[in-house]
């Protein structure tokens, strides 16, 4: 989860243990556009005070001045839609007339916020079941990232921990890719033993180690929600990063370098006994085609990528560095034939 959701939950259960009541309103369906994704929170406190977002704003005003006027009325969850009509989605915000479906859930001790909240700050993946009917809570561990069910008697959410980061090399291109990712709330580790690297690195928000990459991969225990960019154009470092990292379950694993550098790569990466399936997860030259010639521009090109396969986007071949380079080797020869 992002760290606004995070937010949530920790704020949730601090109120609750000051003796104050809260509403969760968790987003369960969208059609059409909607500023926010399914599963995302915002909680209320009974006297009006907010914290995370489900809507661009006028969705959260609306619910803020329910419960100023009425209080925390409801002892069980409801489920609400805003924008079903025209006038609605312009009153509320919602572009092009999209919907947005909100489970409202009065909170309790026996809400187990505090128990959800220890459980994803010590990194644990969690199923969270609320009983539509009394609202009684159940907190399993969930055998998937992310996603959100609803039905008439159960509300399921899977909450976790922040999505990570590995990059190998503390260069200058790191610095950039590193300030967006933590831009884009990755928790990052930037990793390289060469001292005249790491001595200066000064990004705010990551962490620095300076341990082998393939001891780095294997200490962080990657998963679904880890991706790793290997960054240094040394094969002796990015590697060893990328032989164990292929053999997780982290969504993204790429590296830096040309189309002739990314097929020796993969060469030699046989040796260290990856098999076809392994291999084919290699994301190489990483990046969606934009042009990009400048580390800033570049590390735009990386993190798009990143974040489409952290989005389930399967990007067309002409957008990919490779495909695209290939089509335009393709254009620019058969442009010098027509000419000839």
């Amino acid at each position: 989860m992002d760290s606004v959701d995070l937010e949530v939950i920790r704020s949730c259960a601090r109120w609750l243990e000051n003796g104050h009541r809260a509403l969760l309103v968790t987003v369960v369906k969208t059609w059409g556009s909607s500023p926010r994704p399914e599963g995302a929170m915002l909680a209320v406190r009974d006297d009006g005070i907010v914290v995370g977002s489900v809507s661009g704003g006028c969705i959260e005003d609306d619910l803020i001045e329910r419960v100023r006027q009425r209080g925390i009325e409801q002892a069980r969850p409801e489920t609400i839609k805003y924008g079903i009509t025209a006038e609605e989605a312009h009153r509320f915000g919602l572009p092009c007339g999209g919907t947005i479906q909100l489970v409202l859930e009065p909170l309790s001790r026996n809400s187990r916020m505090a128990d959800l909240c220890r459980l994803v700050e010590d990194g644990h993946l969690v199923a969270r079941h609320v009983d539509m009917t009394t609202g009684a809570v159940r907190l399993v561990p969930a055998p998937v990232v992310g996603g959100v069910d609803l039905n008439e008697q159960r509300l399921l959410t899977v909450h976790g921990p922040r999505y990570r980061m590995l990059v190998i090399g503390a260069g200058q291109l790191s610095h950039y890719l590193c300030q967006i990712a933590v831009g884009l709330d990755y928790q990052v580790t930037v990793c390289d033993p060469r001292e005249e690297y790491t001595d200066e690195w000064d990004v705010p928000g990551t962490k620095i180690v300076r341990t082998m990459p393939d001891d780095t991969v294997l200490d962080m225990k990657l998963d679904a929600r880890c991706a790793v960019i290997a960054l240094t154009h040394d094969p002796k470092l990015d590697d060893l990063a990328l032989m164990e990292a292929l053999k997780t379950a982290a969504f993204y694993v790429g590296a830096l370098g040309s189309r002739r550098n990314n097929a020796a790569r993969r060469e030699r990466l046989k040796e260290f006994d990856l098999d076809d399936s392994e291999l084919a997860r290699l994301r190489g030259p990483v990046g969606i085609y934009i042009g990009s010639r400048t580390p800033p521009e570049i590390a735009v090109s990386i993190l798009a990528e990143v974040t489409a396969a952290k989005n389930g986007v399967s990007l067309p071949t002409l957008l990919q560095v490779e495909g695209a380079k290939a089509a335009r080797e393709i254009a620019s020869s058969r442009a010098t034939a027509c000419s000839v």
